[in-house]
């Protein structure tokens, strides 16, 4: 069962334990995502996705991960959106995207470094 926050300490040990495995807006590493979070992606679920792809980034093994917020890409109609930036400079951007199509890519491409193609935005 999940444990309901109460207190400010509470909150503060969540925040906590949240940056100690994924670090935000810190020194590049190895992988970057880029959620893109324009009012179109808020209004379509950008949150809700942000949310969720960081909660699955706290529980694989690999801790080389940046996280980072942009505007608008210009593609609303995929929103919402995030880029995968690969280690060796690669772009992936993925749309229309929900807590099921997050799992996968954090799976595949984030832990087993294979794109996964049927979710990927062409630009």
């Amino acid at each position: 069962m999940e444990k309901r926050i109460k207190t400010p300490e509470d909150l503060k040990s969540l925040r906590d334990k949240a940056r100690g495995n994924v670090e935000l807006r810190g020194k590049e590493k190895e992988l970057r995502i880029t959620v893109h979070m324009g009012t179109c992606g808020i209004a379509a679920g950008a949150r809700d996705v942000l949310g969720f792809l960081m909660d699955e980034l706290s529980r694989i093994p690999i801790k080389s991960v940046t996280v980072k917020l942009s505007g608008c890409l210009g593609l609303c109609d995929q929103e919402p959106m995030f880029t995968l930036t690969d280690r060796a400079g690669n772009e992936f951007c993925y749309g229309k995207l929900n807590q099921a199509k997050v799992h996968e890519i954090v799976e595949q491409h984030v832990v087993g470094n294979k794109p996964v193609a049927e979710y990927a935005v062409t630009t």
